[in-house]
């Protein structure tokens, strides 16, 4: 599992660390690692932005069968993200217009058939 000192808040533009459900906002959610390999870095963006934020692992890595809880400021009222994953070797996946108001959970998993990061959405 990633540390208490891993979990992120993301801001409109920046990344801040946090600790405690005081910041909880709508768009909070978890995303779970079922892909078989390790997550090198994790972006989150508002939907339909030319430039990814801030890598949300910073120095940290998600390991398969590990999950990351990201947690947005109380005040962010968008709901419309964006979010990238990158392997170890590069390889990246990305997922345009994520409700976040209306998703908790995000459970990534890699098909070696089709060579597809799927995102199943709860």
């Amino acid at each position: 599992m990633i540390s208490t000192f891993a979990k992120s808040t993301i801001a409109a533009a920046a990344v801040l660390l946090s600790a405690g459900a005081a910041w909880a906002g709508a768009q909070d959610f978890t995303i779970v690692n079922k892909t078989g390999y390790a997550l090198k870095h994790i972006y989150v963006s508002e939907a339909n932005n030319n430039s990814w934020d801030e890598d949300i692992l910073g120095r940290d890595v998600l390991n398969d069968s590990e999950y990351f809880e990201v947690s947005f400021a109380k005040a962010e009222k968008t709901c419309k993200w964006d979010m990238k994953v990158v392997y170890d070797d590069g390889e990246s996946a990305i997922w345009e217009d994520l409700n976040l108001c209306q998703i908790s959970k995000v459970t990534l998993r890699w098909n070696k058939n089709t060579g597809v990061t799927s995102a199943n959405i709860e």
